[in-house]
């Protein structure tokens, strides 16, 4: 079964497009109300209701309440966030990340370099587009 967890997930775009690609389900973890509210009428719009949670929370607090494990992590933290690095690693080191079969994108500025890791993870590509970048762990 292909889990896909969708932190800070803003209108939660990138999580509908991994349902939309045959993911089976989708954690949506965002601590912005109104974005939450958003998230929930895409997914009513979608027709994907039935294979999503949305989590109003803060992203350090839905750790202790997600069951994983996770297929596809999608992570677009703020960019001056600097409890996000140490919350990825937190989360690769848990039981909602498996060794060699988690995948998990992390968008950020491409002002910084990615860690070569993030916990149990490994960088294996980044790409940058302007003023982001896209690195991917596994």
């Amino acid at each position: 079964m292909s889990r896909v967890l969708d932190l800070y997930a803003g209108s939660g775009a990138l999580g509908i497009e991994a349902i939309s690609r045959g993911a089976q389900w989708c954690d949506f973890v965002e601590q912005d109300r109104a974005a939450c509210d958003a998230i929930r009428e895409n997914l009513r719009l979608t027709g994907f209701e039935s294979q999503a949670h949305v989590y109003h929370l803060q992203a350090g607090r839905a750790l202790a309440k997600l069951t994983g494990p996770y297929t596809l992590v999608l992570a677009d933290p703020p960019y001056e966030d600097n409890t996000a690095l140490p919350l990825l690693e937190s989360l690769t080191a848990s039981c909602l990340a498996e060794e060699g079969r988690t995948v998990l994108l992390l968008e950020h500025s491409a002002r910084h370099d990615p860690p070569a890791n993030l916990g149990r993870l490994a960088l294996v590509n980044s790409r940058r587009h302007g003023d982001s970048a896209i690195s991917i762990y596994r």
